[in-house]
């Protein structure tokens, strides 16, 4: 890949690609590319066409397994093309963090789960599994976690989502 990314957003939504990453998301962060990072999307044809036929013809549109999006992709900070990073699950963005896409901040738009120990937003519905790999990444790797929908929403520090929940270090 002779393309270098810079990477503006790093979001997990189980929705992946939907009207607010391309009406509010990509807007304000001037987005030229999208990371669909999601093994089933990867595999499954026919999600990777209707991702494809939801996004604008100028944004290009990259649908990768964890695996291949670490493995096959520069990315950086600074004057390449600006893209948001897509994953529908904490699993996966912990997964690609271990495996070197290191992110410093971590965007949660929306998260449901059947098995929910914790609301934390409207639409962040957090089970046990979830709430160790959100706080791996806290303690461990040092990443800032806020919830938001959109832009022009007021962030939430996962932090504050958590602490009557779990103990969490400063």
């Amino acid at each position: 890949m002779a393309d270098t990314y810079d990477i503006a957003l790093v979001r997990v939504d189980n929705r992946l690609v939907h009207g607010q990453i391309l009406e509010a998301w990509v807007p304000f962060i001037k987005a030229e590319c999208i990371f669909v990072v999601n093994d089933n999307a990867a595999s499954d044809f026919f999600c990777e066409t209707v991702i494809r036929m939801a996004v604008p013809s100028e944004i290009e549109v990259n649908i990768l397994s964890v695996d291949d999006f670490v493995s096959h992709y520069a990315y950086s900070r600074g004057r390449r093309k600006r893209s948001i990073v897509l994953f529908s699950n904490i699993a996966d963005a912990c997964k690609a963090y271990k495996l070197g896409f290191n992110f410093d901040k971590l965007n949660i738009g929306n998260i449901y789960n059947e098995k929910y120990k914790l609301c934390c937003a409207p639409s962040v519905f957090l089970c046990d599994n979830e709430i160790q790999d959100i706080i791996t990444l806290l303690e461990n790797a040092g990443v800032l976690i806020e919830l938001k929908r959109v832009p022009q929403e007021r962030a939430v520090n996962i932090r504050d989502a958590l602490k009557d929940y779990c103990l969490i270090t400063p």
